[in-house]
């Protein structure tokens, strides 16, 4: 018999290769306990996004209905990760004007210089998942945090806003609602396995959360405590198969084996000069592999995803930021060198990204591929605690509000 709890937070993402369904619960000390997870093959997604509705939402109830029976409870309303190449991020800054003779700043105050950082020009077909406070500023002098009882004259705040395709996003919110559960926010994915991994002092330091799913890659840096940039790719583990059947000449679901099997983010050494014998249904060999050429297929597509994301944090001016390291999650963070081939091409130290703050299942903790999924749990409960997470309610309620006009018309 399932139970109810108030204190029940479940995270569901909705990924190109898998769908994962985590349940966290806030226990009477305030910490969070992951006491559950579901996951079921992803049919029906293509880089992160909803491509045959009836299929995907079938991979869903499956998950949803494996995280119930494992936590012992009735999922009725979720968190939910929304990613895909549409997603972009950028940093906005608003001003405000102190009027008032003392030149005291106030509550008002701050809420104009945000309301002023908020007013953004976005395409018609945009809306915004997430405004990021970074830092005030005020008569010019940064790194405030907040401003309100000091004195000035010109109040300045800056963001970083996360922002997509309504309709797009409307796609995976809509599935969800057909299926009987509520959203409580849509949250970007990459955004949750930062909040799963780093700590308070690797933000501080800086950091790039590198999330490589199997249609799309995510990242998130973090500076000085603050998200200085966000990114998606629509390239990841897929497109390794892809280029592994291209030039090996062998079935998708082939080159996913070998890829799965013998494949590396760097040519091994002991693999050079070896091959591989594959075998048909009759277990009868029917081709010969070259152990080499396999890896470096991989390792060629994998080094022109890590340059791409590279080369955009050079363009966005933070790559100096990550000194204090890269953090790696997804199903692409256990390709064997990945970490190796990271390092060489961030000049950073690279780790696998570990949960932070968070007891409960190991099976879930210890997983790279889970870390997103926990960290929409751990966006919920610092939701439920009423914790600042850095993003802005109120432009959830405008966001919400749209895609609920939307479904009810």
């Amino acid at each position: 018999m399932f139970e109810a709890t108030p204190n029940l937070i479940v995270g569901l993402e909705i990924g190109t290769s898998k769908v994962c369904a985590v349940v966290g619960e806030i226990n009477d000390e305030g910490a969070l306990n992951i006491i559950g997870l579901g996951q079921a093959p992803a049919r029906g997604v293509r880089k992160g996004e909803i491509v045959e509705t009836a299929v995907a939402e079938e991979s869903v109830r499956q998950a949803i209905v494996e995280a119930e029976q494992m936590a012992n409870v009735e999922i009725c309303n979720v968190y939910l990760g929304v990613t895909g190449a549409h997603v972009r991020g950028f940093n906005n800054r608003g001003v405000h004007r102190v009027l008032s003779a003392d030149r005291d700043i106030t509550k008002d105050d701050v809420s104009d210089v945000v309301k002023n950082a908020r007013t953004i020009n976005l395409p018609k077909e945009n809306s915004i998942i997430h405004d990021v406070r970074q830092h005030f500023l005020l008569d010019g002098h940064e790194g405030i945090v907040n401003p309100e009882g000091m004195v000035g004259s010109l109040l300045e705040v800056d963001v970083h806003v996360v922002h997509g395709v309504t309709n797009r996003m409307e796609n995976s919110v809509r599935l969800v609602q057909n299926l009987n559960l509520v959203v409580n926010e849509i949250v970007f994915t990459g955004l949750a396995s930062a909040l799963a991994m780093l700590s308070s002092e690797q933000k501080e330091l800086g950091a790039l959360v590198l999330d490589l799913g199997g249609g799309t890659t995510n990242y998130v840096v973090y500076a000085n405590g603050v998200i200085k940039h966000t990114g998606v790719f629509a390239i990841g583990g897929d497109h390794v198969s892809n280029d592994l059947g291209h030039g090996l000449k062998v079935p998708l679901s082939r080159a996913e084996k070998l890829k799965l099997e013998f494949g590396s983010a760097l040519v091994d050494e002991a693999s050079k000069g070896r091959t591989i014998t594959i075998t048909n249904e009759m277990n009868l060999p029917v081709k010969t592999l070259n152990l080499e050429h396999l890896q470096r297929i991989m390792s060629m597509r994998l080094e022109e995803l890590l340059q791409i994301v590279r080369q955009d944090l050079e363009e966005a001016g933070v790559l100096h930021y990550i000194q204090g390291g890269v953090f790696l999650c997804g199903g692409g963070a256990r390709i064997p060198h990945i970490a190796q081939l990271a390092e060489s091409i961030f000049q950073a130290p690279v780790s696998l990204g570990q949960t932070n703050s968070i007891s409960g299942l190991k099976s879930a903790l210890d997983q790279p591929e889970f870390l997103t999924a926990i960290g929409l749990v751990k966006y919920g409960s610092m939701r439920k605690r009423k914790e600042p997470v850095g993003f802005l309610t109120s432009i959830q309620r405008v966001l919400s509000s749209i895609l609920t006009q939307r479904l009810t018309h």
